[in-house]
């Protein structure tokens, strides 16, 4: 890794860790109404379920079908949450299904980079600035790769990082009356938290749902299940059913397994927008029980 990116990624990580500081101290001074956390939950929602639905379930794992024009607005929308290029993202991704909590894993807190704490914020943050970005992307993300637009995407990864800032500072602005009180408060609720929030979210998948947490499939992995996590990471927590099922559109398998990134896809499907969706019979989970679970 460059230290250009390096500095790229570190910047990631502590301008939005400032902010949230920020949104403290605007807090405490008041100034928050419902304008704010309505930017501040719209724009998590849409940015992360630019993760969840598009990112991870559609583009890296096909888990169901849907027009090209929908993949690039997903594609944009998880671009927006500033965890990288979608190229990027999707090849990391692939690479740590294809070498789960084994050496090449970019974030597994058991091998490579320490272990027990160590390996926990490994997992967490340090990988961004050692493993992140590095999977290649003819090997890992080929499809992603020879897609034109997609590489545009990907490319444009800065500017769409401008724009997830640009558009909740403006909103801010025009709601609170065109002041610059209004602008700074779109710009710290509706962006610096939210994207704060959306990277912590999502890096806990990766930390705290391969350290803590239940399983219950026969899986050689350290993946988990983590309950509490689910409606904030809008279902991604239910990571050990997704390593036990990589493509299944759903990783809450159970009724009461809270996922509503599934209930988004599902959604698409009754309104034309998605088809091919990849689910699991329950007499599939059952061949794959742990002898104990049983």
């Amino acid at each position: 890794m460059s230290r250009a990116e390096k500095a790229a990624n570190l910047a990631g990580v502590i301008v939005p860790f400032a902010g949230t500081l920020a949104a403290i101290i605007l807090l405490w001074d008041s100034f928050l109404d419902a304008t704010d956390l309505a930017l501040l939950a719209g724009l998590y929602l849409l940015t992360a379920g630019g993760i969840t639905v598009g990112f991870h379930r559609l583009l890296t794992h096909r888990a169901f079908q849907t027009y090209p024009w929908l993949e690039r607005t997903f594609a944009v929308l998880g671009s927006m949450s500033v965890q990288g290029s979608v190229l990027d993202w999707v090849a990391d991704h692939r690479k740590h299904h294809a070498h789960t909590d084994e050496e090449g894993d970019p974030h597994s807190p058991h091998v490579g980079h320490g272990s027990g704490l160590q390996g926990l914020w490994h997992a967490h943050v340090g990988w961004l600035i050692r493993t992140q970005g590095q999977a290649d992307w003819r090997r890992y993300a080929p499809d992603l790769y020879e897609d034109p637009k997609m590489r545009t995407i990907g490319k444009r990864f800065p500017l769409l990082v401008l724009l997830s800032l640009l558009l909740p500072t403006l909103a801010g602005f025009a709601l609170h009356g065109w002041t610059l009180e209004g602008a700074i408060r779109g710009y710290v609720w509706g962006g610096l938290l939210r994207i704060f929030l959306v990277h912590h979210v999502t890096w806990s998948v990766n930390s705290v749902c391969h350290f803590f947490g239940k399983r219950r499939f026969d899986v050689d992995d350290r993946s988990t299940n983590v309950a509490w996590l689910a409606l904030p990471s809008l279902g991604e927590s239910w990571h050990h059913n997704h390593h036990a099922f990589p493509r299944s559109a759903e990783h809450g398998l159970r009724w009461w397994e809270l996922d509503p990134s599934a209930l988004v896809i599902r959604a698409f499907e009754k309104l034309g927008l998605a088809w091919d969706v990849v689910r699991i019979t329950p007499e599939r989970q059952e061949q794959r029980l742990e002898k104990t679970a049983a």
